[in-house]
C-alpha cells in the first residue's frame, strides 16, 4: 500500500480519488504497452521469412551442380567416343599394314616363282639346243669339248707349272660353268678326282683311243655310261693344279697320264675345225 507524507511528516494513506487517477494510469500504461508490443509483434512478424517462400539463392547452386554433373557427364561422353574412334583407327591401321605385308609377301613369292620359270625355261631350251646339236654334229661324229671356244695353251708348252716339264694337252677358254661336251661317243671309264687334274672325266672312244677333260667344276657322268658325240658331260672350272676357270683336254692312246698324243692333230683328223 502506498503511504504519501504530509507537511506534519506524518504519512496517510492516499485518498480515493488519487487512488482511482493512478489505477486509470496503471491500465492505459498496460494497454500502451499492449498496443506497442501488439505492434513489435506484429512488425517482427512481418519482417520474418514465410515458410512457404523458397530460397532463391539455394536454387541458384542447385542449378549449378547439375550444370556441372551434366558438363562432366558430356566430357566423359566425349572422351568415350574419342577412345573408341582411335581404337578403330590403330586396329584398321594394322589390319591394313597386315594386308600390305601379306600382298609384297605374295608379290614377292610370285615373282620368284616367275623367275624361277624364266630359268628353266632357259635351261630345257639349252638342254634342246645341245641335244639338237649333238644330233647334228653326231653325224660326223666329233665336235669341240668348249663349243666356239678357242686354245689358250697349246700342246707341250714348257713350264713349271707341269711335273712332266710340258703341257700334256691344250686349255680351251672356258669361263666356271662352261658346259663341256664329249668329242666323240663312247663310254665313261674315269669319272672323278685327278689330282693334279682335279676332278675330271676320261671316255674311252670307238676307234681306241681315249680323251681326257680336266679342271672341272662338277661332273655329269659317272663310269661305265655311254655318251653321245656333243652330249653335256660337265661344266667347266678350276680344281686341282689349276691358275684359272678353263678346260684341260687331251688325247691319249690309253687311260693313263703319259700317254697322250697331240690333241689338235687328233680332232682335225676326224673334221674338227681348230
Amino acid at each position: 500500500m502506498a503511504f504519501s507524507r504530509t507537511t506534519t511528516g506524518k504519512h496517510r494513506r492516499p485518498g480515493k480519488v488519487r487512488r482511482g487517477r493512478a489505477s486509470a494510469a496503471g491500465i492505459a500504461g498496460v494497454a500502451a504497452v499492449g498496443v506497442v508490443g501488439s505492434l513489435a509483434s506484429t512488425a517482427s512478424a512481418t519482417s520474418a521469412p514465410r515458410a512457404d517462400v523458397h530460397d532463391t539463392s539455394l536454387d541458384s547452386v542447385a542449378g549449378a551442380s547439375d550444370h556441372l554433373s551434366a558438363s562432366i557427364d558430356e566430357q566423359a561422353r566425349v572422351q568415350d567416343v574419342q577412345a573408341l574412334k582411335a581404337k578403330a583407327e590403330q586396329e584398321a591401321r594394322q589390319a591394313a599394314a597386315k594386308a600390305k605385308k601379306k600382298a609384297d609377301e605374295a608379290k614377292r613369292k610370285a615373282a620368284a616363282e616367275k623367275a624361277e620359270k624364266k630359268r628353266d625355261e632357259r635351261k630345257e631350251e639349252k638342254a634342246r639346243a645341245a641335244r639338237a646339236g649333238g644330233e647334228r654334229t653326231s653325224l660326223s661324229g666329233w665336235v669341240l669339248p668348249v663349243e666356239g671356244s678357242y686354245i689358250s695353251t697349246g700342246y707341250q708348252q714348257g713350264g713349271g707349272m707341269w711335273s712332266s716339264g710340258s703341257h700334256t694337252g691344250v686349255d680351251f677358254h672356258a669361263g666356271m660353268n662352261t658346259p663341256v661336251h664329249a668329242v666323240a661317243a663312247g663310254e665313261i671309264v674315269e669319272a672323278g678326282d685327278g689330282g693334279a687334274y682335279g676332278n675330271n672325266i676320261v671316255i674311252k672312244h670307238e676307234d681306241g683311243t681315249y680323251t681326257q677333260y680336266g679342271h672341272l667344276n662338277s661332273i655329269g657322268v659317272s663310269v661305265g655310261q655311254q655318251v653321245k658325240a656333243g652330249q653335256q658331260i660337265a661344266l667347266s672350272g678350276s680344281t686341282g693344279n689349276s691358275s684359272g676357270p678353263h678346260l684341260h683336254f687331251e688325247a691319249r692312246t690309253g687311260p693313263e697320264y703319259g700317254s697322250d698324243m697331240d690333241p689338235v692333230a687328233y680332232l682335225r683328223q676326224h673334221g674338227v675345225k681348230v
